[in-house]
């Protein structure tokens, strides 16, 4: 969100770039869909839930629009279920209580509700059952995540910022220096272990069982400063090598050793690269999957983390991304570019809802804290999500303006395609790569960026020419067409 972090790149303007890593679109393009390359099998959409749920975590309604297909009647209106299936929760760093006289350092700008409570509070006592720990704490996020698992989404835990007593400043925004870790040395392992402990309450009292925990966000970034608006804290790569593996023994100590390790959701493809290649093959060890964020907007080197990520057999997830485009234009853009050459197995949304209504799905005030009106992002992304599901094969895409994902059991083509260009376009998908094919009229739906003329409006009025789909796009438009009966 805007005032989250300064936005590298994204604008409408720059998604046509022509670097390496990233695509432009032309009039009368054909893009050619091949099932052949092994992109690896999608795992899922999802969200944060920092700092929505902090709000409007105990609602069902929202959780059945945002983690169920159902249509949702929100203010009236009736909204497509987006079916998110992974639900990244946030550990909070904050307390409001004195521990020998010492308190949380507070910064001047960060919004109460940005402040996610804590679990331990009191650091003279390790014991989970003590009075040290409040587990009722953080009540509408944990009913978020819970709810999110209960309708079958995959859950992470990650955490911002240590707890603030952990901190060298005791203020879970940040070091005065925001290049600086405010991790003390002596909490590294208290660190790791607070996670660990999380993991297995919530797993113990909550059943929601998380399939990774992520201990640090946008570690070497220098935006976490004491000052700052939201919970954050710098890590150098040294740091997060110790971190990480305190993580691991702590974790098997408490019998996860099935939870697996994600890191480090650095802010952009170039930075999880650098971050990457500064950890020992130690560390890498206890790295199971490798979480980017996508704050480079149509910039970085896309391809070579995804070298970086399959060279050494991890997971790669795009864990993050948001932009202040209110069109969703720019979204769809780059979460093209990441399909064509980042090639995660999952990719999430920062926060579905967020004060700034461009950077929002369904915005809200920030003071009264009232849900607000939906915008154009919410029928953008669910042109994907709805149509892209989990355990589909991601499948190859010949530009950067299409995602393509096929369902070998269903026999089920998606077809994605967006127009970036400022003029009407015929865009033709070629699929002689496929052996079958349907031959009568398709679905598709359509979603205009430019105009709110098409919100995710569904037609059944185009067909296969032979082996090819042409099809007209206005400008800004995003169209995805549903194929059945199809065979490789």
């Amino acid at each position: 969100m805007v005032t989250r972090r300064t936005v590298l790149s994204g604008a409408v303007a720059t998604v046509a770039a022509a670097a390496v890593g990233t695509g432009s679109a032309h009039a009368d393009q054909t893009i050619t869909v091949d099932p052949g390359p092994d992109h690896g099998t999608w795992e899922g959409w999802g969200t944060s839930l920092a700092w929505w749920a902090n709000v409007f975590g105990d609602r069902d309604d929202l959780a059945d629009l945002w983690f169920t297909t159902k249509t949702v009647v929100y203010r009236g209106q009736p909204l497509p279920g987006l079916g998110l299936s992974i639900a990244r929760y946030n550990l909070g760093a904050c307390s409001w209580n004195s521990v020998n006289d010492e308190t949380m350092v507070t910064s001047p700008n960060i919004p109460r509700f940005k402040q996610i409570e804590t679990f331990w509070q009191d650091w003279r006592n390790t014991d989970p059952a003590s009075a040290a720990w409040k587990w009722a704490a953080d009540a509408k996020q944990r009913a978020a995540v819970v709810k999110a698992a209960q309708r079958g989404a995959v859950t992470e835990l990650f955490a911002n910022s240590p707890a603030w007593w952990m901190c060298a400043n005791h203020n879970p925004s940040g070091a005065a220096d925001a290049n600086s870790d405010n991790l003390q040395t002596w909490n590294q392992r208290t660190h790791a272990a607070h996670l660990a402990e999380v993991a297995r309450q919530f797993r113990d009292r909550w059943g929601v069982t998380f399939r990774t925990i992520s201990p640090f966000n946008e570690p070497a970034s220098d935006y976490w400063s004491a000052t700052g608006r939201q919970e954050g804290c710098h890590f150098d790569p040294a740091t997060q090598r110790v971190v990480l593996q305190h993580l691991r023994q702590e974790m098997n100590a408490r019998g996860l050793t099935g939870m697996r390790i994600a890191a480090s959701d650095e802010t952009s493809y170039d930075a999880a690269r650098s971050t990457w290649a500064a950890f020992d093959a130690t560390t890498r060890s206890v790295v199971d999957q490798l979480n980017v964020h996508g704050y480079q907007g149509s910039g970085g080197r896309r391809d070579l983390l995804h070298s970086d990520a399959r060279s050494a057999g991890k997971v790669l997830w795009n864990s993050e991304y948001g932009d202040a485009d209110g069109t969703g234009l720019s979204m769809a853009s780059n979460l093209c570019l990441d399909w064509r050459w980042l090639h995660p197995t999952a990719w999430c949304f920062w926060q579905v809802m967020d004060p700034t209504p461009a950077w929002a799905l369904i915005s809200y005030d920030p003071v009264t804290l009232e849900a607000g009106a939906v915008q154009n992002k919410l029928h953008v992304l669910a042109q994907f999500t709805r149509h892209i599901r989990p355990g589909m094969r991601i499948v190859s895409a010949s530009t950067g303006n299409a995602a393509t994902a096929y369902d070998p059991v269903a026999r089920r083509l998606v077809l994605v395609g967006v127009n970036t260009a400022t003029s009407a376009q015929t865009t033709t998908f070629d699929l002689t790569r496929f052996t079958t094919l349907p031959t009568g009229q398709l679905t598709r739906w359509s979603t205009s960026t430019t105009s709110g003329s098409d919100r995710y409006a569904q037609r059944t009025d185009v067909r296969l020419d032979g082996k090819l789909l042409r099809v007209a796009f206005a400008p800004g438009q995003v169209q995805t067409f549903q194929l059945d009966g199809v065979a490789v």
